[in-house]
């Protein structure tokens, strides 16, 4: 799968998406992610990619052509990928769109290509995410300085849901939120640590008892912590 991610600041999205396991995903290849300056793509000579919003307000708003001129070299680029249309996602990563989920992330996980536009200062002029923009992402309801941590995360979100990436499907398949509850509490060496101990069920080698003990805390967590994650399965 690749993602190309429109922004000014490339830096900062290489160094986290650069380190750990979506690293090593690109560097296998079961990744590409590629980052695109938005500043390299203005028409003015001092690079500028903003200025004031008509109607007055604080603050500065990207312009569209310097987005639009980077959109259009990403897809020169991809002529030789051959990326039909409908395998390709445009994201704008904003407070203004639907939150990101498990479920959200298993659908971009579908597509062959995802476009991430970060919006800076005050956003973006609209007529950019009319144009070319598919859908808004948002990765909680606070406000951030830029778009680039949210799209890292929904860069990662994706990502370990696809082959190569994990060592096993499991790893994800029967975690916290994709199996629809919290994940069950875990523990490992050692045995005792500040006078707690390890259930004695996990070290009884009695598989059954561990699987139904793993549910029915994972279950009694979620109605602690998440409870609107069990609407309909009760």
């Amino acid at each position: 799968m690749r993602f190309d991610i429109m922004t000014l600041f490339p830096d900062l999205v290489n160094t986290v998406l650069g380190e750990s396991i979506i690293g090593r995903a690109q560097k296998s290849g079961a990744v590409e992610i590629n980052t695109y300056n938005i500043r390299d793509y203005s028409e003015d000579k001092h690079r500028r990619v903003d200025d004031t919003p008509y109607g007055g307000g604080k603050g500065m708003l990207m312009m569209a052509p310097p987005i639009y001129n980077c959109y259009s070299a990403i897809l020169e680029q991809q002529k030789d990928v051959g990326f039909a249309p409908e395998s390709r996602r445009v994201v704008y990563m904003s407070p203004a769109g639907k939150v990101l989920d498990q479920k959200k992330a298993e659908e971009l996980s579908k597509f062959e290509n995802v476009i991430i536009l970060c919006g800076h200062y005050e956003g973006v002029d609209r007529r950019i995410i009319d144009e070319i923009v598919d859908e808004e992402i948002s990765i909680g309801d606070f406000v951030l300085t830029g778009g680039e941590i949210p799209a890292t995360i929904l860069v990662d979100a994706v990502s370990r849901l696809l082959p190569g990436v994990l060592s096993d499907p499991e790893c994800y398949e029967k975690e916290s939120i994709s199996s629809g509850m919290l994940e069950y509490p875990q523990y490992t060496r050692p045995y005792e640590f500040h006078g707690v101990k390890v259930p004695d069920v996990l070290i009884s080698g009695h598989h059954a008892n561990i699987d139904k003990w793993r549910d029915e805390t994972a279950r009694e967590l979620t109605e602690k912590n998440r409870p609107d994650l069990l609407e309909g399965k009760k």
